[in-house]
């Protein structure tokens, strides 16, 4: 029996997307998860701040994700919800705070340069322009973590920074 030549590039072309859409399926099982974040409310040009958007955000990393090296453009502060943060800094000194910022908080840990610390659960930090760091989440669970920021109009959420 011979194949008609049309069958045979029907064929082909068939199998041609199944290879394809395997190897798209496979690649996208293969990307590594991603933090999310999410604007939950912002301010352009707030009384006392001309010039500046002051915004409310939502960042989710997944279990096992890290973030890359970066900076802020302005001042952020990173308060964690739930989960674990493991924070890491490169450059500058981070205090980690425990408690509500009008009853007297306290720093329980800093991390300097060179370091790494833990940023738990009901924790949180202030991070300034200069400082370049990233958070990682080493645990199985996501963790979340509400920002507040104060950067010029027009600033990125953050500045990578070369590792």
């Amino acid at each position: 029996m011979v194949a008609h030549p049309r069958s045979a590039l029907i064929v082909g072309a068939f199998l041609l997307m199944l290879t394809a859409a395997g190897a798209y399926a496979a690649g996208a099982a293969q990307r590594p998860p991603q933090a999310t974040r999410t604007v939950l409310a912002q301010a352009v040009d707030p009384p006392g701040a001309r010039g500046r958007t002051l915004g409310l955000a939502r960042v989710t990393i997944p279990a096992h994700t890290r973030l890359g090296l970066h900076r802020h453009p302005g001042v952020q502060l990173a308060y964690v919800q739930k989960g674990t943060l493991t924070y890491t800094v490169k450059r500058g000194v981070v205090n980690v705070y425990r408690g509500a910022a009008d009853q007297k908080p306290r720093v329980v840990r800093r991390v300097a340069g060179g370091h790494t610390g833990s940023v738990k659960a009901g924790e949180w930090v202030i991070e300034r322009p200069h400082v370049v760091h990233f958070g990682a989440n080493n645990g199985d669970r996501p963790v979340v973590i509400l920002l507040t920021t104060l950067f010029k109009n027009g600033s990125p959420a953050s500045i990578p920074v070369p590792e």
